[in-house]
């Protein structure tokens, strides 16, 4: 009987050792999730399962224009250790197809603006630093309503979805403060 009473601990031990492993790799390292409503797309799909790298934010602070980034939208809410863990435990695949569900505030994004670029709008094209803003990534035309010049603060981002004409992004939440990066696209996997 203690054999097996062994056996039994052991096993649960490494159960628990390996669910450890996985939630520190998908906390620090890759995640796999899937993206939800239309707003990338042209690029990505509502439903598109892909991988994130969380490495490179856990890192680094620099940003580069075009980088498609997974953004925590609440740009007032200061971020913890433990929003990293709520993030992986409600919103992986394995937890989506049990629930359902995923959080609505992290948003795939794509950085338009880094830290200093001023960013202005005509009707249809994006002004960076005095340039039209060249997008081949855009399969549409997108009509801005925008008057003002922005400035990137510093240590901020600027996104915005690639169907621009139904994206909720910076133009509604402001620049997004680097720590607010929850990861970067790396991979789509269907």
């Amino acid at each position: 009987m203690k054999r097996v009473l062994k056996e039994v601990v052991s096993w649960v031990l490494y159960i628990a050792g390996a669910f450890v492993l996985v939630l520190v790799i998908n906390a620090f390292l890759i995640q796999p999730t899937q993206v939800q409503g239309s707003s990338m797309e042209g690029t990505l799909n509502d439903k598109d399962r892909i991988i994130i790298n969380k490495l490179t934010p856990n890192f680094t602070q620099s940003y580069e224009h075009g980088e498609i980034v997974v953004i925590d939208s609440r740009v007032g809410h200061e971020r913890k250790v433990t929003d990293e863990l709520i993030f992986n435990v409600r919103n992986n695949l394995i937890a989506y197809k049990i629930t359902g569900h995923q959080d609505d505030y992290y948003w795939i994004k794509r950085i338009i603006g880094v830290e200093g670029d001023v960013i202005e709008f005509t009707d249809t094209e994006v002004i960076l630093n005095g340039e039209v803003l060249e997008e081949s990534y855009l399969d549409r035309t997108a009509r801005y309503n925008i008057s003002e010049t922005i400035v990137v603060p510093e240590g901020h981002v600027f996104v915005m979805g690639d169907n621009r004409n139904i994206s909720e992004d910076s133009r509604r939440i402001g620049s997004v403060p680097i720590e607010n990066i929850v990861g970067k696209y790396w991979i789509k996997i269907n």
